[in-house]
Order: C-alpha cells, then structure tokens, then sequence
C-alpha cells in the first residue's frame, strides 16, 4: 500500500481499445485516490462502462498504462483485478434471490471449514460487513427475494468488501431505484469513502453525482472531455462537456438547469 497520499490508488494513462472499425475508448486517462469518489459520466457510448470492464479485467486495453500505488499493472483478468484489491458491481448485480443475505455476499468465495461450509464463520463476518456499511437490513439470514431493490444493491456492494478491496467501481448502482432507495444507497457509497477506499461511480444522475463526488470526470465519444471539482462545478458546465455544447449553447443550458 502506497504511503505517498499524493500518489493515486489507480492511475490511467493513454487507454485505448477498438471492437473492429470502433473506437470504444481513444488515450483515456483517469486518477482514484483513497479516500475519494470519482463520478464517471457521459452520454449513452460514451465508454463509461467499457473503461469500467478494463478496470475490472473483464476487457484488455489494446494499449496504455495502468498503474496501481504507482507500479505498472496488467489486469487480464477479474481474478487479477480481484488479487490488486479492485472489486466491481455492475448493473446485473450477479445475485441469486433464492438465497440469503450471508450466502450472496460469500457467492463463489465460500468459506469451508474441512468437507463442510463454515456458515458460523461467514454469518459473524457479513454481520460485520453490514455493520460497517450501517446497512439497514432486518438479518443476514433474510432471502434476497424479500430485500428491496434498495437492499439488494447494498448486499452487492457488501459483497465487494470480502478480500478487503481498495477500489470499488459501482456501475449505474442507483439506476431504477425509489428516492428513498436512492437515498441509502449514497449513503453507504460515501461510507465506502469514510472507510477509506477509492470509488468509481458510473451513473447517469446528475443529482447523485454532485451529492457524493469528490471529482466528476466526462467521457465522450470514447474521450476524455472534462475533468471537474464536484464542489465548484457548475451544472451548466458539466452538462456542455457530456453534451459537446458549445459556447452559443450557454442561454439553452442555462434554461435546463433552471429546470432541474
């Protein structure tokens, strides 16, 4: 672990990566620090969740440098990126209602004790991930059928915390939630932050972004357009580099923000 705070958790520099004739992503660079979240935004292709798949090693960069504490990585594959301390939720979440709490946080990394699954061992310790999340769930006995939407998300994000990661990457974590449900769930993201990791999130609500960020960086097009101070930032500025609004776009930005 890296002891120079100014040295990013994860550093990107020049990621590229085609599918054929298709530009997915074109020299991105992108910087996480402990302790930080950082809103990843853009339009619909913009690459927000393909650069999220290079992160999480589900794709390979056809060029570029990632580097981890400031030592170059490669990440080919999710159990290598799972070996540097990086744990990721995308949209499907990749939970199973027919069980419960205790059994999808320990999905796929049981914990056995000889011949047989140690369920003592793994309640105690999803008591104590949930506790330090504060997460508001009625037992980890509870079948994931009976969770809210809102619940099941934070089970997925308790989920990334066995292995003690540094860097969660949340794709879309509030998408198709309640207000409410909304709510909880930055809550725990920003306690994600208290705790001292790095967090990527990947969302499409401008209101969730700027309520829990640190920074807010904008894809375009596969591009870097924009890197922005989630406290000092303007709505009207953030909108004009996800949108490639130009200058004589001011008066209409200003409009739609006045109707947020």
């Amino acid at each position: 672990m890296s002891e120079n705070p100014r040295v990013p958790l994860l550093s990107l520099r020049q990621i590229s990566l085609r599918f054929g004739a298709v530009e997915a992503l074109v020299g991105v660079d992108l910087d996480v620090h402990a302790h930080q979240v950082v809103a990843l935004v853009g339009d619909n292709g913009a690459g927000k969740s393909t650069l999220a798949k290079v992160i999480s090693g589900v794709l390979q960069p056809d060029s570029g440098l990632i580097e981890i504490d400031g030592v170059e990585q490669t990440i080919p594959s999710p159990s290598a990126a799972h070996a540097l301390g990086i744990a990721t939720v995308f949209q499907d979440l990749a939970l199973c209602g027919n069980l419960d709490v205790t059994s999808n946080i320990f999905l796929g990394r049981e914990l056995t004790d000889g011949a047989l699954l140690d369920d003592g061992r793994m309640e105690q310790m999803a008591r104590g991930i949930l506790r330090d999340l504060t997460l508001r769930i009625p037992s980890v006995r509870t079948p994931l059928s009976e969770l809210s939407a809102g619940q099941r998300q934070a089970v997925a994000i308790a989920r990334t915390l066995i292995g003690s990661p540094r860097l969660v990457v949340l794709d879309e974590p509030t998408a198709a939630l309640s207000v409410a449900q909304t709510a909880e769930v930055l809550t725990y993201i920003e306690r994600l932050r208290d705790l001292g990791h790095g967090v990527i999130l990947i969302s499409h609500n401008m209101n969730d972004v700027r309520a829990v960020s640190d920074r807010i960086v904008v894809l375009r097009h596969g591009r870097n357009n924009g890197a922005f101070d989630a406290d000092t930032a303007s709505y009207e500025s953030i909108l004009a580099a996800i949108t490639g609004a130009t200058s004589q776009d001011n008066e209409m930005l200003r409009r739609m923000a006045a109707l947020r």
